[in-house]
């Protein structure tokens, strides 16, 4: 089954053409990141407009680096929730477009579900290996779900306050580095020391929850009071050591609480190489099997829509073409 993916949930205008769940023949991405660093952050109008200019070009290009045509295509799978309204309605109306002239299957994908796919499309077995433990870490969200099956997800952990990736940028911003912050605050690290600065980790007891807010706080007065006398690749490094560090101690302890042996991360954060390198040990030390998809998977892309679709039309019906799109919505809510 060749599934066409559409996902436009922030500032990424993308399609993907994706056979049977597993192989990827197109995953097309067209960035804004370079019109918003302007404004240093996404500006939802912006990026509406933007997804508007951009949508059928970038349909056109998968379909012609997949060497196929509309008649190929066997389904349509597109983000409908959570993300920027008017920047997922473009993308939404485009899917329902193309499915309705083609006569096409349509699925209305969670945008956070999508970046839960992105492991099958690194590890096609996984498909065969639940239960599973996934690490969600993006800018908006962080959250520890076991996954028992397809579309059966069980919440363990979630952040209280700040996600990762919003840890991550509001800390370039007092760092002084432009967006995207994130990959910013990553590149200076890498020439730093992560032990100059001793940054709290907030540990919550024993729960499996998040919380950075107070990561930020440290980092706001450590800058007021440093003047500047601490090189800024160690504060950066020691910034995003304690990010990491507690993102792994709570994967670690997901896996230890559960019994589970098979542990996936996705969403943006995953990227980070620092972070990978730190679930890398984790996981050969608890001997844990660990995915983490490509950088390209990481981020936001219309192939992790489309597998997901697909493993979704596999165990339930098409959706209609009168559903709605959500800025905020539970994983597994729907």
């Amino acid at each position: 089954m060749n599934v066409l993916g559409v996902e436009t949930s922030c500032d990424e205008t993308s399609a993907a053409i994706v056979t049977d769940g597993r192989e990827i023949r197109a995953n097309i991405i067209a960035s804004q990141a370079d019109l918003h660093a302007r404004y240093g952050g996404v500006v939802p109008e912006v990026a509406s407009r933007k997804h508007v200019e951009r949508m059928l070009p970038v349909l056109q290009e998968a379909l012609t680096t997949a060497g196929m045509t509309w008649a190929d295509l066997n389904a349509v799978a597109v983000t409908n929730r959570p993300g920027l309204l008017g920047a997922l309605l473009v993308g939404v109306s485009a899917a329902k477009a193309l499915a309705y002239a083609r006569n096409l299957p349509l699925v209305g994908v969670h945008h956070l579900e999508g970046h839960v796919y992105s492991n099958f499309l690194a590890a096609p077995d996984l498909a065969e290996a639940f239960p599973l433990l996934v690490l969600i870490v993006s800018g908006g969200h962080t959250q520890i779900v076991r996954m028992d099956g397809h579309g059966r997800y069980a919440l363990l952990g979630r952040t209280r306050d700040d996600a990762a990736g919003e840890a991550f940028d509001k800390g370039a911003r007092l760092l002084g580095l432009p967006y995207p912050g994130g990959p910013n605050v990553a590149k200076l690290a890498e020439q730093g020391d992560p032990n100059r600065v001793p940054f709290p980790r907030s540990w919550l007891g024993d729960s499996l929850d998040f919380s950075f807010s107070g990561l930020k706080t440290s980092l706001r007065t450590f800058m007021s009071r440093d003047n500047g006398q601490t090189p800024s690749a160690d504060v950066a490094a020691s910034y995003q050591a304690a990010i990491v560090d507690v993102l792994t101690e709570k994967l670690r302890r997901a896996a230890r609480q559960t019994g589970i042996r098979t542990v996936c991360v996705a969403g943006g954060v995953a990227a980070n190489r620092s972070l990978s390198a730190a679930l890398q040990a984790m996981a050969q030390a608890e001997g844990l099997r660990l995915v983490v998809p490509a950088p390209v998977l990481c981020t936001d892309n219309a192939a992790m829509i489309a597998a997901a679709g697909y493993f979704r039309l596999l165990h339930h019906p098409p959706d209609g073409l009168d559903f709605d799109t959500f800025a905020s919505e539970p994983l597994g809510s729907a």
